[in-house]
Order: C-alpha cells, then sequence, then structure tokens
C-alpha cells in the first residue's frame, strides 16, 4: 500500500480557497473594510515582504473572532457544496481516483481551513490533516487551534499521523514553498504537477 499527500489549494484547486471562504463566509460589511485595513499587507505579501501565514493569521482574527463556530461551519459545508466543486482540477481529480483505485491511502494536507475541507473529503472519501479554527464555548476565538498547517507543521502532522516506513511508496503533491517540507517525505514528488528529482 502507498501513501499519497496532497495539498490541496493550488494543486487540487485551480486557485486559492482563502479569499473566496473570506468573501462566502463574513458578512459584506465585515469584508469591505477588512479590504481596507489589509490592503497594505496585502501589498506587502504580493512584494514577498509577509509570509501567507501571517496575513492569513491575522485576516483569520479580524474575520472571526466573536463569530459563532456553527455559522461558520454551516458556511463552510456551503462553500464545499457550491463553490469548491467549479474550482477543482479535472486532472487532480483523475489523478486522486487513481490512487484510490489502487487502494493507496490518500490523503489531503492543507493549510486551508477545517470548516470546509472536512466535508469535502468525506464526499470524496479522503483522509483530511489541516488548519482548525479554535472555538471556545461554541465562539471563534479568531486564532488557529495549533499550527497552521503549513511548512514544516506538514510534514510535523504527516508523521504524527503515519509511519511512513509502513507504506511501499510516499507520493507528494504541491505547488508552493509551504509544500516543500512535505514534498520532502516522498519517494515521488510532483511541484505543480512535475515531478520533482
Amino acid at each position: 500500500m502507498n501513501l499519497a499527500l496532497f495539498d490541496f489549494d493550488g494543486t487540487i484547486t485551480t486557485k486559492g480557497t482563502f479569499p473566496d471562504f473570506m468573501r462566502f463566509a463574513v458578512v459584506p460589511a465585515k469584508c469591505a473594510v477588512g479590504n481596507i485595513l489589509f490592503a497594505p499587507r496585502v501589498l506587502g505579501y504580493k512584494l514577498g515582504f509577509i509570509s501567507g501565514s501571517d496575513i492569513r493569521a491575522r485576516v483569520t482574527r479580524f474575520a472571526f473572532r466573536g463569530a459563532a463556530a456553527d455559522e461558520v461551519r454551516r458556511a463552510g459545508h456551503e462553500f464545499a457544496r457550491d463553490v469548491l466543486p467549479d474550482l477543482l482540477r479535472p486532472s487532480a481529480m483523475e489523478r486522486i481516483q487513481w490512487h484510490k483505485n489502487q487502494g493507496d491511502v490518500v490523503v489531503i494536507v492543507s493549510g486551508a481551513f477545517d470548516v470546509y475541507l472536512s466535508p469535502w473529503c468525506v464526499q470524496h472519501q479522503l483522509h483530511l490533516i489541516c488548519s482548525q479554527l479554535e472555538v471556545v464555548d461554541g465562539t471563534l476565538t479568531g486564532r488557529y487551534r495549533g499550527e497552521q498547517c503549513v511548512n514544516a507543521e506538514k510534514s510535523r502532522r504527516v508523521r504524527e499521523k503515519y509511519d511512513l516506513e509502513k507504506f511501499l511508496k510516499v507520493y507528494a503533491y504541491g505547488d508552493t514553498k509551504e509544500d516543500m517540507d512535505m514534498l520532502n517525505l516522498a519517494t515521488e514528488r510532483y511541484f505543480r504537477w512535475k515531478k520533482m528529482p
């Protein structure tokens, strides 16, 4: 049996899902204020001065602090059902099916939120390791529960959940530098769908 590790945003999807989910789940007035407040940081991110994990943490705190967890979970289910299907790469879904047909363990390993990845993975019968939103007494704190699932955290969580020595082969698929630690776990790895040496 083999293990197949897939990044989600930009690997299985045609683009990152974080901005789309924010627009979907956060009320328009708050989105409009956030667009103004975070414009300088977004520019800094695009210019390479600010990390993706930093800006995601700040936007998440602004958008979700004090939100009802049930409401955000409901938005996540709707997003998975109504929005994600149009963002999927057919070739990526074919590759996932190829692994499933072989009997491989297929795992989505993503920095994206559990509130929409969990229902999507249940629908497609895939395992999941991802970033989670912290909930206290039914309310989101605006923080992540634990670390964002990016960079070294991806490989740490994979090793924590799976004994890599038990698999004949480990495949990994990613598209950004946040995936490199995970790709380095693999015996066969693909970066932006091109096989790496």
